[in-house]
Order: structure tokens, then sequence, then C-alpha cells
């Protein structure tokens, strides 16, 4: 019996091989400097600022390091401080965030609609890409179980939209590239 249990234990005395730890990715670099815009809705202020924090720390990581942020009264308002900026050519890129919970089911979801149409159509007609963590859920309820899901939420939100800001434009730096020099055109 005393064979059986000195078995085991010199099986677990043996140390394991150490794993291999990958480094954190390299995230590539921009060729110029990109200054991004970031325009958040005060209501329900404290959730929405998650996104704008993940966001400010995951763009850190991929060189997005000019950051410029706004602030507006609502959702519904971003539309029109995104076309200003964008017309200004300071900003290679817009990000908006902001949630839209109020009224009947009809009227945040018109809402949010109206937003993310208008967006799109700011990038279109300016050429400055612009993102949306402009958020609509089919339930809200003004409790703390809510808040504490949203901005967890936001926070997630806003690592994927710091994530999709800086491939766009690497993707966008690099077709602007080839079509200088005509290898796209």
């Amino acid at each position: 019996m005393n064979q059986m249990l000195q078995d085991p234990q010199t099986e677990t005395s043996q140390t394991p091989p150490p794993v291999p730890v990958d480094p954190a990715p390299a995230h590539p670099r921009f060729a110029k400097p990109q200054r991004v815009a970031f325009v958040q809705a005060c209501w329900h202020r404290d959730v929405v600022a998650e996104a704008r924090i993940a966001f400010m720390k995951e763009a850190e990581a991929r060189h997005l390091t000019h950051v410029d942020v706004f602030e507006v009264p609502g959702s519904f308002e971003i539309p029109l401080h995104a076309q200003v900026l964008a017309k200004t050519r300071r900003y290679t890129a817009i990000v908006a965030a902001g949630l839209v919970v109020d009224g009947g089911i009809y009227r945040h979801e018109f809402v949010a609609d109206t937003v993310i149409k208008a967006l799109m159509d700011v990038q279109l007609r300016t050429e400055v890409p612009v993102f949306s963590a402009v958020l609509t859920p089919q339930q809200f309820h003004e409790t703390e179980v809510h808040y504490d899901f949203f901005r967890k939420h936001f926070a997630i939100k806003g690592v994927e939209v710091a994530t999709a800001c800086a491939e766009t434009l690497h993707g966008l730096e690099r077709l602007r590239g080839q079509v200088a020099a005509g290898i796209v055109g």
C-alpha cells in the first residue's frame, strides 16, 4: 500500500515543462499620424463612457494616439457634429457613441435608424470613415442590473470600434498609397 501512495507522489512532484507565452500581438504602425474624433452622447453618460474608456485604451495599443473627445446632448445630435468635424479635414476618422432608450419602441428605433443612416451619409459624402457605437437595446430598464450589463457591453463595443477604426484606417492608408502609385485607379 505504501508503494501505491509513493508512485502518484513521484508523478506529481515532477514539474511540467513551462508553457510558452506569446507576447501581445504587435499592431502595425501608421505611415502618417491619425487623428480621431470621438463624439459621445451625454444621455446615460456613465454607461456610454465605458465605450470611450475602452476605445481610448485599445486605440492607444493600436497607435491611434491623437483622439479628441466631444460631447453632445443625445445621440440624435451626433451626425451633425460628425459632419462638421469631418468637413474640417482635421480627422481621419470619427467615432460615435450613444445609448438610445427613451420613449416607446418606435421612437427609439426611429432615432437609432436615423442616426445610423445619417452617419453613413456623412462618411460617404466626406470620405472620412465614421464608426458607430450607438446602441439601441430592445429592453432597457433603469435598474442597476441593466446598468451593469450595459456598462460591460459598452466596454466591449469600445474595443470593437477601436479595432474597426484602426483596421479601416490601415486599409485606407494602403488603398490611397496604391491609388497614388497608379496601382489602383
